[in-house]
């Protein structure tokens, strides 16, 4: 059974509003729910904040920060407690999109042994997506990052 998560619904609230283009709001919303969250909180909220944080930043370097965040989180996240959220989530779906993120922070930086590193565990996980819309905009990422990589680009990639 799923219950009613106020600050997972608080931080959908301010994807909602990065969505919509008011990235700056939705970064301060996110900073203020990490400041009540904390390093050592509830795992989920942890990685889901610090993943959507990430991409509020512009700079990768800033992005990379709230990215490891999110993939700390994860190790510490259980399937149990994405179950209790959202029913049938598993942990092993969030990584390919965790290493897709860090590969492309450190390519943007041009740290390309890092990127290539994040770039190989993502392509590891992608069996355990499913053939869906978001399982295909991630294996066309990952594809698109790692070109990318071996090319050593390192502009800032359109967000799908």
């Amino acid at each position: 059974m799923t219950t009613v998560d106020t600050v997972m619904t608080r931080i959908t609230q301010a994807v909602t509003v990065f969505r919509a283009g008011d990235r700056d709001r939705a970064r301060a919303t996110l900073l203020e729910i990490w400041t009540e969250v904390g390093a050592a909180g509830d795992p989920l909220h942890r990685c889901t904040l610090a993943h959507y944080a990430a991409d509020t930043f512009d700079d990768p370097a800033e992005a990379l920060v709230w990215d490891i965040r999110a993939l700390d989180a994860a190790e510490a996240l259980t399937d149990t407690r994405l179950d209790d959220h959202h029913a049938g989530l598993q942990v092993a779906g969030f990584y390919p999109s965790l290493h897709l993120n860090l590969a492309d922070n450190f390519r943007r930086l041009g740290s390309f042994a890092a990127a290539t590193r994040h770039i190989d565990a993502a392509r590891a996980c992608l069996h355990v997506l499913p053939d869906d819309a978001y399982g295909s905009m991630i294996r066309r990422a990952v594809t698109e990052v790692a070109a990318s990589i071996i090319a050593h680009e390192t502009d800032k990639r359109p967000t799908p």
